[in-house]
């Protein structure tokens, strides 16, 4: 896996108290922000932007108490969070001294120097929730990032991922193997992007149920460049499901960090013949299997006749994802 500026964590905080310093315009939408999450927000200052009244009487969610006087380190105590809108360093740097010595997450608006936790632009179809984040460095972006994401998840959205909060605990209805259960989501994954406009019913659970009958046993064989963005949408959506992946040692690292964490991966050194009674076993036990065949850009494609014709020889289906290069 590559660095990682920030760790992406989300923070549930329904009945929990909330802890907003300062009356501002600013403070006014974390004020909201954290209500809509159903925590009890206090909010702190000495006068209060326009705004806040309506809030406190019509919170989104959870409670907004306006609290018409400065904060005390007292005021910390047990909180589950603490978001600062400080006029001046001084203010910010006791603030955050003051949430941390109460062993509570802060956040000081527009001050990173002083924030344990960063606010991402949102995308919000709870409880489908994505948050970007450019670790503070292009915040703008991050709002047209999101813009763009939010064209492509449809509003509808959020009702698939109620009905999968309810569907998951049929646990046992699933199926009876890591696999039978994970085609299970698959499919739902598909259905649900294909029919977001519309509410799941529970004939889509039945129909869900049911793996298709005689589902051909199949290999996907995937071209890879010189980097991981050379991956056409199609081999990114199958690197995704897969269970197995065999790999040539010199494929970028950036392409495996596209599959599961869960899925098994097996580096293949130049010039050694594929392991293709692995391969075959592995596919005829039900499993996704990818090979990810590196091509490099100086040098003529390796050709995959003896693969593609021994995988078939075995019965089994083979699906190929060329490499498309820019012209």
């Amino acid at each position: 896996m590559q660095a990682l500026a920030t760790l992406p964590v989300f923070f549930k905080l329904a009945g929990k108290r909330a802890i907003v310093v300062g009356g501002s315009e600013p403070a006014l939408w974390k004020a909201e922000l954290l209500a809509a999450t159903g925590a009890h927000v206090e909010v702190y200052a000495d006068a209060f932007a326009d705004g806040f009244d309506a809030l406190a009487s019509e919170p989104p969610n959870g409670s907004v108490k306006l609290m018409h006087r400065s904060w005390t380190p007292a005021d910390l105590d047990e909180a589950a969070m603490a978001i600062g809108a400080s006029e001046d360093d001084v203010d910010a740097a006791a603030f955050a001294a003051a949430a941390r010595a109460a062993g509570v997450p802060v956040n000081v608006i527009d001050r990173p120097a002083f924030c344990d936790f960063q606010f991402g632009a949102i995308v919000n179809r709870s409880p489908l929730v994505l948050a970007i984040s450019t670790d503070g460095a292009a915040p703008v972006l991050a709002q047209t990032i999101r813009s763009l994401v939010e064209a492509l998840l449809p509003d509808g959205l959020k009702r698939w991922v109620e009905a999968a909060k309810i569907w998951r605990s049929r646990g046992g209805q699933l199926g009876a193997t890591p696999g039978a259960r994970r085609g299970f989501w698959t499919r739902f994954a598909e259905l649900a992007m294909r029919e977001a406009k519309r509410a799941p019913r529970e004939t889509d659970f039945d129909g869900l149920l049911r793996s298709p009958d005689g589902a051909p046993q199949s290999v996907a064989i995937i071209d890879v460049g010189e980097n991981a963005e050379m991956l056409t949408l199609g081999a990114l959506r199958v690197l995704r499901t897969a269970d197995i992946i065999f790999f040539d040692d010199d494929v970028p690292p950036a392409t495996l960090d596209f599959a599961r964490r869960e899925a098994q991966r097996y580096p293949i050194a130049p010039g050694i013949k594929d392991p293709l009674d692995r391969i075959a076993e592995a596919a005829k036990g039900g499993a996704h299997v990818v090979r990810l065949i590196a091509v490099s850009a100086g040098s003529v494609e390796p050709s995959r006749n003896d693969l593609r014709r021994a995988l078939r020889d075995a019965g089994l289906t083979v699906t190929e994802f060329p490499l498309v290069r820019a012209i």
